[in-house]
């Protein structure tokens, strides 16, 4: 009768580094893409803001017959916003968030007026 020896089932150390090295290969690609997608998210979420802040800011002088160069607030145009909005990037109000002056002005963002991913409408 023969012995019959069992493999003993497992894996080698030198597999499971293979597998260890991919795995960080791939986080080290996916981890930068990540920030990438948020960063650009959270920009185009803030330019639909700004767009909304626009369009509310002209519908509000347009009613109240406000010429160009006066000023507004943002407690003249909350009304006319479905709620209210902030920054993605980390606002908290829309003081901290947004800047508006006078109903021919632009809005813009007050948390990343600058940068490869600036919150910037082009209006």
């Amino acid at each position: 009768m023969k012995n019959k020896q069992h493999k003993r089932g497992g894996f080698t150390l030198v597999e499971i580094m293979i597998v260890v090295a991919i795995i960080g290969l791939l986080a080290s690609i996916a981890i930068p893409a990540y920030g990438r997608a948020r960063q650009t998210a959270q920009m185009r979420t803030c330019i639909s803001n700004l767009q909304c802040i626009d369009g509310a800011i002209e519908q509000w002088a347009t009613e109240r017959r406000k010429q160009a160069g006066q000023p507004v607030t943002y407690d003249d145009i909350k009304v006319y916003m479905k709620h209210a909005v902030v920054c993605p990037s980390g606002g908290k109000t829309f003081a901290d968030s947004y800047e508006i002056s006078t109903v021919d002005s632009p809005p813009s963002c007050l948390r990343v007026p600058t940068g490869q991913f600036a919150h910037t409408s082009g209006l």
